[in-house]
């Protein structure tokens, strides 16, 4: 299996990294880098630079408005994105909703739905987890009753990020309690402007507001909203999960972090022990070992995608390697710039080289809970592979 990157990849990777340096506004690219928050109009503003380039909805098909790269070259794009600490596109709509909306929705959904992604019109956002049902989904209890042509839908859900964005909320629903759990949950989009629905906020313990809760009283949703068949949410939201699960992989991010990670050992060392400093070496080379190793199987699974094959525990292996890996490079920021590294208050400058390190490492403690949380990931794992 060949994981190496032919001259025409490297030649993309050059294409990339100039339209970056050459569009990428400089606040964003700082506020990136400190472990910032950008507001919507500045993500939008971002969209809108790639959408001119035609590269907005760059891992999709050309026949949905997409550059048709394949998995090698959107590889590459997300690595020299994170080199250059650019904004990252929605998730939610470009790289979790249009693929079930690609797989599994109808012609109309997706003539309707995927060209507003594109052009900003809608902002989707998450409604899964539930306060009892986080990584057991199939516990969701958040019910849609058919009422002629629409559903009425009661409930909540939780840790809905960026909620107070979106206009729109893909959502699994119960339809029936009939069966095993899974076999009643339903996929449905709602309008977030529909009567009945009130989005409340979640402070993060970095003191950021990037999360919600979302309450639904007789809320009244088209049928022509619900995704698939009904009761046959459970196989959507999984397809969907292995996106958002190899996502969470973040393996240029993590390589960004580790560069940065390294210039600010350097910088500091000198005011560390020769007892520290020998400790942080230590941690530093075994993260970046764990970082080479976890972007060696990443290449093999996109040299299987490139060869029509899809992920399966594959995605479940990288979200575990790649949370780990990424909140012990945030640890070992923290160590090493030292008090430096204090949570900052909203609108405070971080010291030059701190990054809000310590904002940072409180929040990325979510990386191993969202998108299924690692044990459960181990448990999809033993299941899949070794029948367990």
């Amino acid at each position: 299996m060949d994981t190496t990157f032919s001259p025409e990849d490297e030649d993309f990777r050059v294409l990339v990294r100039d339209f970056v340096e050459n569009n990428l506004p400089p606040e964003y690219a700082r506020i990136v880098a400190e472990g910032g928050y950008l507001n919507k109009e500045q993500l939008l503003d971002w969209q809108a630079i790639l959408r001119r380039q035609g590269w907005l909805a760059y891992n999709w098909p050309v026949e949905f408005g997409g550059t048709g790269w394949g998995p090698v070259k959107t590889h590459i794009f997300d690595e020299e994105m994170a080199r250059a600490d650019a904004p990252k596109v929605l998730a939610f709509n470009f790289k979790m909703l249009a693929p079930v909306l690609m797989k599994f929705g109808s012609q109309e959904q997706c003539d309707y739905y995927l060209p507003r992604m594109i052009d900003g019109t809608d902002w989707w956002c998450q409604g899964y987890s539930e306060p009892g049902a986080g990584s057991d989904l199939a516990s969701i209890r958040t019910t849609a009753v058919r009422d002629g042509d629409d559903y009425i839908v009661n409930g909540q859900k939780t840790w809905t990020t960026l909620g107070q964005y979106a206009n729109m909320i893909f959502c699994l629903v119960r339809t029936s309690n009939e069966g095993k759990p899974q076999a009643g949950i339903s996929f449905l989009l709602i309008d977030l402007a529909t009567p009945g629905i009130e989005m409340r906020p979640i402070r993060t313990i970095d003191g950021g507001y990037e999360i919600n809760e979302v309450f639904f009283t007789n809320v009244r949703v088209p049928a022509s909203n619900l995704v698939g068949a009904e009761n046959e949410g459970w196989t959507y939201a999984k397809y969907l999960l292995t996106y958002e699960r190899t996502g969470i992989a973040m393996v240029g991010a993590s390589k960004k972090k580790l560069t940065r990670l390294k210039d600010l050992f350097a910088e500091k060392s000198r005011s560390l022990s020769v007892h520290e400093k020998a400790l942080l070496a230590a941690r530093i080379a075994r993260v970046e070992i764990d970082l080479a190793n976890m972007d060696t199987t990443n290449m093999r699974v996109l040299a299987s995608v490139a060869g029509g094959g899809a992920p399966g525990a594959e995605s479940s292996m990288l979200k575990i390697l790649g949370s780990e890996i990424h909140q012990e490079l945030d640890s070992l920021i923290r160590r090493v710039v030292g008090r430096d590294a204090q949570a900052l208050r909203s609108g405070e400058q971080a010291p030059a080289g701190a990054t809000n390190a310590a904002g940072v490492y409180f929040n990325n403690r979510k990386l191993s809970i969202y998108g299924g949380s690692n044990e459960i990931q181990k448990n999809i794992i033993s299941k899949m592979i070794l029948g367990l």
